[in-house]
């Protein structure tokens, strides 16, 4: 295999070429793909459903790189000089075996697509700088183990997807309504009985926006206008009645509902 992994690479250092793709390979380290950091060209790298855990600091040395595909590996560790790529664009991290994300990690200059699906990340595995990724456009953090969403999400004010299902969220921060490009949310699969009445500043109503909330136990009056349809939930929460209720709700402090998910599905997607 070592070959012909070696082959790809001399191919592409003879035609100059920007694109590698060695999609189910085995491959367990980036050193199996002899001379691959040294294709500073390559602007497209696609080693998905392969077993890496480590990615080495010297991924830092692709400076042209805009797309790095790495979903499906078993990735656990990632170095802290990966977010000073200065053209990455899009990066996929789906499926893989992450409990934190580095440090610094929010610096990226110019991340536009952010996959983290199907991880083992929570609100805690984020650094500081998280929210600071300016040109984000879309971020999945779903199948993953988030209980809460920090505040600073409202910071990502050029998102358009966000994607939340399938965590343990028992609540959303006010904050949401302050991502005003915002034309998916997905928060399917949680423990959400409520929403902030500020999610009613959004336009997540028609034919052009998405909005999946099922699977969650809402409170009586949220689930009765589900029933109904979308429309009639967001004029709800944007009623004088609902935000008295609301308040009523979070003034109560009531404990939020049990884990019903069996989590270890998700250790069974990961083979």
């Amino acid at each position: 295999m070592s070959s012909k992994l070696r082959k790809i690479v001399d191919e592409l250092k003879e035609n100059n070429g920007t694109e590698l793709e060695a999609v189910d390979k085995g491959i367990v380290n980036f050193s199996d793909i002899p001379g691959l950091l040294t294709l500073k060209q390559l602007t497209r790298i696609t080693l998905s459903h392969n077993k890496i855990v480590v990615v080495p600091p010297g991924i830092a040395d692709m400076v042209n790189l805009e797309i790095l595909n790495l979903f499906n590996n078993h990735i656990e560790e990632l170095p802290t000089s990966i977010s000073t790529l200065p053209k990455l664009k899009i990066l996929n991290l789906g499926m893989n075996r992450l409990y934190n994300l580095p440090r610094g990690f929010g610096a990226f200059p110019a991340m536009e697509v952010l996959d983290l699906t199907y991880n083992n990340l929570t609100e805690s595995s984020l650094p500081g700088n998280f929210f600071c990724l300016d040109t984000l456009r879309a971020l999945y953090l779903g199948d993953n183990d988030f209980e809460t969403l920090p505040a600073d999400v409202g910071k990502l004010k050029n998102l358009q997807i966000l994607v939340l299902r399938e965590n343990d969220l028992v609540s959303l921060p006010k904050e949401i309504g302050n991502l005003q490009r915002l034309r998916e949310l997905h928060i399917q699969g949680n423990r959400l009985t409520v929403l902030p009445p500020e999610l009613g500043n959004l336009d997540l109503v028609g034919s052009k926006q998405i909005f999946k909330a099922e699977n969650n136990p809402w409170v009586p009056p949220i689930a009765d206008q589900f029933q109904v349809g979308v429309s009639h939930v967001f004029e709800f929460i944007r009623s004088g009645i609902y935000q008295n209720l609301y308040g009523r709700h979070m003034a109560t402090g009531a404990n939020p509902p049990p884990k019903t998910a069996d989590k270890s599905k998700k250790i069974s997607r990961k083979r």
